[in-house]
């Protein structure tokens, strides 16, 4: 009898705490909203589960002192936390949002210094390897080019190759000389031209002011200035002349050297990384030796691509440069030739004439702007 009221007054404080527990989780919850928008209040499953059985009820009795457990330790509703090691945890595992706010900012300000640092740590990174390669490269070249001087390395020659860029600088050579004569020329004619377009006018003006001698004048200040006209005829096709020699030989000649210059530094590279690998080749075979000359390997194939690509483009060019040197030459030396020849001669139309053949423009009288001649 005593034990079976003991157990009514248990499960009567059981009930009690279950109730008062559900009470307050009902008084603390909020109202939901449903996919449709209405609203029920959420006690009702609450007094449907004090409905229950008695048995269902002891068997919720943990949970509901869970909860109380929770209503009474939980975190302050007015601060957001976020709670580690499950509910009802020790101080500890809570975490202010002041703590990660100030975390957050902390990296997001530390980020752009770090992004700021790693980019600089790969650039310094390329920089570095760069001048890694660039100074193996330099110090194998160099070492080949001592040795080919002093006769102890061998040289990769194409023959046919070699005697065409010998040639081609002998001509550039020459026809540097033959521009050269010709500005003088240009200069010389040029101060003749002005010399005679003044005297001319003196001639001019001494005609009108000697009524004796005014025939004798105006004869000479004529033909000064008929002088003068074929003059700057004929300094129009000697600056054409001189024009297109310059571009040839400063521009397509030069064009060609400079690959020629690209092609024979290749020559230099290929060769010495060819010598470097000869000379792994020979040395022991363990794995460190094997590794090397596959490297060595690698890097000779690479510099006799590069060798061979550049020896066709100097090929192709040559063929090219020689091609267009004797059809520019052909053009300028019959020009050259005939207004020369028909300005001594005294032939002002053939002069003319041969200006038009050419395609070869003059400034028209009275232009405002200054003439090739101001130009010179």
């Amino acid at each position: 009898m005593v034990s079976v009221l003991f157990t009514s007054a248990v499960v009567t404080a059981h009930t009690s705490i279950m109730t008062d527990s559900v009470l307050s989780k009902a008084a603390t919850m909020e109202i939901p909203i449903n996919s449709n928008g209405d609203t029920r209040m959420a006690e009702d499953d609450s007094l449907e589960q004090i409905g229950g059985s008695l048995d269902e009820v002891v068997g919720k009795l943990p949970v509901a002192m869970d909860l109380q457990q929770v209503m009474v330790s939980g975190p302050n509703l007015n601060e957001t936390s976020i709670v580690s090691g499950g509910y009802g945890g020790a101080a500890e595992g809570i975490i202010p949002t002041s703590s990660i706010k100030a975390l957050s900012m902390h990296h997001s300000s530390s980020n752009p210094s770090m992004m700021s640092e790693e980019a600089t740590r790969g650039v310094a990174v390329e920089k570095f390897d760069s001048v890694k390669k660039w100074s193996i490269n330099t110090y194998k070249c160099t070492k080949q080019m001592f040795s080919e001087r002093f006769g102890r390395g061998t040289k990769t020659m194409d023959l046919e190759l070699e005697a065409q860029i010998d040639v081609l600088r002998e001509t550039k050579l020459k026809y540097e000389r033959i521009l050269r004569l010709a500005q003088e020329l240009t200069n010389h004619f040029y101060n003749m031209v002005q010399t005679q377009q003044a005297l001319g006018d003196t001639f001019a003006d001494l005609s009108q002011k000697s009524p004796e001698l005014q025939d004798e004048f105006g004869y000479n200040a004529e033909t000064q200035r008929l002088l003068c006209k074929n003059g700057e005829t004929l300094l129009g096709a000697i600056n054409f002349f001189v024009s297109s020699i310059n571009t040839l030989v400063n521009k397509t000649m030069e064009d060609t050297l400079m690959t020629i210059k690209t092609y024979e530094n290749a020559r230099l590279e290929y060769d010495a990384y060819r010598t470097d690998l000869e000379e792994l080749s020979v040395g022991p075979r363990d794995a460190a030796a094997m590794m090397r000359i596959e490297m060595a390997q690698q890097q000779y194939q690479i510099h006799r691509e590069k060798y061979e690509r550049l020896r066709s483009d100097v090929t192709i060019k040559l063929k090219f440069l020689e091609e267009n040197k004797v059809k520019v030459m052909h053009k300028q030396l019959l020009l050259f030739h005939n207004a020369i020849s028909a300005y001594f001669a005294g032939n002002q139309q053939q002069l003319e004439q041969t200006l038009r053949q050419f395609s070869v423009k003059l400034k028209p009288p009275g232009s405002d702007k200054p003439s090739w001649l101001e130009e010179q």
